[in-house]
């Protein structure tokens, strides 16, 4: 097998992968309960990660999301909506996750998890920006910012567990079959410990 058809092959699963994951948002449509508790924070992790050209690191991520995000506010709303008031927070949160996978160079349950942890870090405090500045629950000072993360914290949890199931089955699902299938291994993929 030429290193081009390995390259192809590797790509069409890391992407099946992510799609396969983001479908998985879908979910919460139909359990409310379950907001947040999505793969989206473990996929930008992933895509960061795996993918060798870091273009495909952001853009396979942010397509799964957006398409998932057109689902989804299609289910609540009935209006297809490309875009939302929130919507630029919660797109750097994610490039910064990703961004944050790129940075990790030998993958390990520790090196996933801190990663995956500061990721929801970031995710809370910029997503929380948008309802403190332009909704009507808040006071627009420092403490009304505080008040909207407070309030954010059961969805924070929710994403905290998502990426760990979601992380879980990305990251050792790949790890697996790369043991298995040497053709979706790369040279310059970080080492597996």
């Amino acid at each position: 097998m030429s290193s081009q058809q390995k390259i192809n092959i590797r790509n069409i699963v890391l992407i099946l992968m992510i799609v396969a994951a983001a479908a998985m948002r879908l979910v919460s449509y139909k359990f409310p309960v379950l907001s947040n508790f999505t793969p989206v924070g473990a996929i930008a992790l992933f895509g960061g990660v795996y993918f060798n050209d870091k273009w495909k690191a952001y853009l396979v991520p942010f397509a799964a999301l957006f398409v998932s995000d057109v689902i989804i506010n299609y289910l609540y709303t009935s209006q297809l909506l490309v875009w939302y008031s929130g919507a630029i927070w919660m797109y750097i949160s994610f490039f910064a996750i990703v961004f944050l996978g790129s940075l990790i160079k030998k993958v390990s349950v520790g090196n996933i998890v801190l990663a995956s942890l500061a990721g929801v870090a970031i995710h809370w405090l910029l997503t929380d920006i948008d309802p403190w500045l332009n909704g009507t629950t808040y006071a627009k000072g420092i403490n009304g910012y505080f008040q909207s993360l407070v309030a954010a914290i059961p969805f924070e949890k929710n994403m905290i567990l998502g990426d760990a199931v979601f992380g879980a089955i990305l990251f050792g699902g790949f790890e697996l079959a790369k043991r298995k299938y040497t053709f979706l291994r790369s040279n310059r993929e970080p080492v597996a410990a």
